[in-house]
């Protein structure tokens, strides 16, 4: 499956931006699937993830009740919506995805596919 992202640009802090994630060249539904993300001059850290139950499995401290991750599997997409950003938000966003039962929480060596990335920049 090959996953692309969208939806990144550059925000005034506290303002939304909703990121997508197309999958094509196999079934979403398979894949336990996330967000993780990398500031400038940090290591990638995990966002929020849902298994293919569509259960939140992982939500980082500092995004939860401003970040919501939602699955369509219908339309082989992802979605993170972000609310109330921050600049410590600014990142380039990967979605990711996982087949086997130990990437249910999107830890990097279970991860099987990852998206090119979208970049969001938060400025104050």
């Amino acid at each position: 499956v090959k996953l692309v992202e969208s939806g990144g640009g550059l925000v005034q802090a506290g303002a939304s931006l909703t990121l997508s994630c197309q999958a094509s060249g196999g079934t979403l539904k398979d894949y336990h699937i996330g967000w993780v993300r990398q500031a400038p001059g940090k290591e990638r850290e995990k966002v929020l993830c849902i298994s293919t139950l569509g259960r939140v499995t992982y939500s980082l401290g500092p995004v939860e009740g401003r970040f919501t991750i939602s699955r369509d599997d219908a339309q082989n997409m992802l979605y993170l919506q972000m609310t109330d950003l921050q600049i410590e938000d600014t990142a380039v966003y990967y979605c990711v995805a996982a087949e086997r039962l130990g990437g249910i929480s999107c830890d990097a060596g279970w991860i099987d596919v990852w998206g090119q990335g979208t970049s969001v920049t938060v400025s104050s």
